[in-house]
């Protein structure tokens, strides 16, 4: 515990940002550093608690009080070590993660939770700075070939672990860089695509081998690999956005999410986006859908100088803090207001689009909603609504993005080829101890398997399901346990 008295004399304090005004301006982070005393400070509040609830919290059972404990005593590469022996990408998750180690901490019972997710990103900055950061190469190959497919989260885990464990990894990626939807899906305001390159180099310097370009079941045979790999991790994603299967969805001006951020990310890459340019400028913008893809709608819409930003959610507004119904150290389903929304938008909860309107051109020109009222349950959740009478009213709106969620992999192409095992949902069929398919030299992991969630959860998946794939290649396996650690 590195200071006992700390969460007495310290409160919760997140790093400054920059002004609202000059980050609309540009797309790079904006999230600025700790002083070294404001660091020393909120390490320093960490209790180191009997039971850290914060270990169960995080699905990567990353070891929360032994780092900070590190931090505070200034101890960086103890405090590095410690992080990247349960997290192969700090530097990510430092980053996006929503952190539910944070809603677990022991200190939120009452005061406001650790400030984990930013001392995990100093920590891994400051040990890229201070060099301690290395490629590492396994000292022994054990001439087994693994083929990855899939370069986002659950894939580069996957990919980093069993090239620890001496296999030969090769990932294919069906874009024109590693990263999924880390590099395509999410702003360079919330993530600057740096990061992503500077481990895909170390990730090369280990040994491990990227094909890009190469969309497996199109372009590249999956009867290539099967001849050439001893295993495959399908590690593809969840990629089929929900639809608004509404009038009107044909007009011009109606568009995924993933589409329109792609593009900008593209564009901040200097890259060709190779289609019909999707530009919030000018325009009254709508996002339906209230989670993170819309919010980074937002943001992104916001520095195109949109002229009004709207976002719309189908259910009630959530409570701002915990209820009986949400008890610590459960994750809550509380407001949470984006550093976007901080930018600016008008939110809107229990809405319903019924109806795009054209201006008989084929362009959006508004939308037609409608207000909802909703049942809840007795233990608070929402459970049927009916729309309310004499609400029904039309918005401008020249631009409307569908940011609702996605449904599951991509069929066509790879997991068709396959005829591979799907479950109820859509996602590819394999069990969370197993995370084998149906085919006995294939395994899945992240989105693919479990359905859409988040970044943290997908680098747990990869992991896990790399230990699953060495013990399969070599009958054992080395790497870690996510509960090990904890043991």
């Amino acid at each position: 515990m590195g200071k006992p008295t700390g969460f007495l004399e310290f409160t919760r304090e997140l790093p400054s940002k920059r002004k609202v005004e000059e980050r609309l301006n540009d797309y790079s982070e904006f999230i600025q550093r700790y002083t070294d005393e404001k660091l020393n400070e909120q390490s320093g509040r960490c209790m180191n608690c009997g039971v850290p609830f914060c270990h169960n919290g995080c699905p990567l059972g990353n070891v929360i009080p032994e780092f900070n404990d590190a931090v505070y005593r200034k101890e960086w590469k103890e405090a590095y070590d410690i992080l990247s022996s349960t997290n192969n990408f700090p530097e990510f998750t430092g980053r996006i993660c929503p952190a539910p180690c944070e809603s677990a901490c022991v200190l939120g019972i009452n005061q406001p939770a650790i400030t984990i997710e930013e001392i995990e990103k100093h920590i891994i900055e400051i040990a890229f700075d201070k060099g301690f950061v290395q490629p590492k190469k396994p000292i022994i190959r054990t001439g087994k070939k693994v083929a990855v497919v899939g370069s986002g989260p659950a894939g580069l885990a996957a990919a980093a672990q069993l090239n620890a464990a001496g296999h030969y990894v090769m990932v294919f990626e069906r874009d024109d860089a590693p990263g999924g939807l880390l590099r395509y899906g999410i702003p360079d305001f919330k993530l600057e695509k740096w990061v992503i390159d500077r481990r895909i180099k170390l990730m090369e310097e280990e040994g491990i081998v990227f094909r890009c370009n190469a969309n497996v079941g199109v372009d590249v045979s999956i009867n290539e690999l099967l001849r050439e790999f001893n295993t495959i991790v399908l590690a593809g994603g969840s990629t089929i956005p929900r639809n608004l299967s509404i009038p009107g969805r044909e007009l011009k001006g109606v568009h995924f999410a993933m589409d329109f951020l792609k593009q900008q990310n593209k564009r901040v890459s200097n890259k060709q986006v190779g289609v019909e340019d999707i530009f919030a400028t000018g325009k009254n913008v709508v996002v339906i859908g209230g989670g993170d893809t819309g919010s980074d709608c937002v943001g992104t819409s916001n520095r195109q100088k949109a002229k009004s930003v709207t976002q719309f959610e189908l259910l009630p507004k959530p409570p701002e803090s915990r209820t009986a119904f949400m008890p610590w150290p459960t994750y809550p389903m509380t407001l949470k207001t984006s550093s976007s929304h901080e930018e600016g938008a008008n939110r809107n909860w229990a809405i319903a689009t019924k109806e795009f309107i054209g201006d008989g051109n084929g362009n959006l020109k508004a939308l037609r909603i409608v207000d909802l009222e909703w049942q809840i349950t007795e233990d608070g959740r929402p459970a049927k609504f009916v729309e309310r009478a004499d609400s029904e009213r039309e918005i401008p709106c020249e631009l409307a993005f569908l940011a609702m969620g996605f449904l599951h992999p991509q069929h066509e192409g790879l997991v068709q080829q396959l005829e591979i095992e799907l479950d109820e949902r859509g996602n590819v069929k394999a069990t969370e101890k197993e995370y084998q398919t149906n085919i006995s030299k294939i395994f899945t992991a992240g989105d693919m398997r479990r359905g859409q969630s988040l970044v943290v959860w997908a680098i747990s998946e990869g992991r896990e399901c790399a230990r699953k794939v060495d013990e399969f290649l070599m009958g054992s396996s080395l790497l870690e346990a996510k509960d090990s650690f904890l043991k």
